[in-house]
């Protein structure tokens, strides 16, 4: 049997720029990408905590260094730059691997979010 498992997390970043005319997707830093063990065009799953908004798209690699979170195309309705968000991304399986899998965690600062 296969489990899907979060894999990786970015814990309370804030949303830098919500881009409605662009094609799709979430920008991210790619500083946060690395340590989140994170890949360009992974699917992620966003939670909003400012608004409860729970949503899914894929990650595009912003910008090393700048903590740009830019939530892109549809997704921009659904926050507002400021917004404290998790990122998640899953995987799947098998259920002893699940067992003793450690997802990669990172607490960014929320005022820049940069690796503290």
């Amino acid at each position: 049997m296969l489990v899907h498992v979060v894999k990786s997390k970015i814990h309370r970043v804030t949303v830098t720029e919500a881009n409605l005319n662009y094609i799709g997707s979430i920008t991210i830093d790619t500083d946060l990408m690395d340590a989140a063990n994170i890949i360009a065009n992974e699917k992620v799953s966003i939670v909003n905590n400012n608004n409860g908004e729970r949503f899914e798209t894929y990650v595009i690699p912003g910008q090393r260094g700048s903590g740009v979170i830019c939530l892109n195309g549809a997704a921009a309705r659904l926050v507002q730059p400021g917004d404290i968000v998790i990122i998640m991304a899953y995987a799947m399986m098998d259920m002893e691997e699940a067992l003793t899998f450690k997802p990669a965690v990172v607490f960014p600062d929320t005022a820049t979010n940069k690796l503290v």
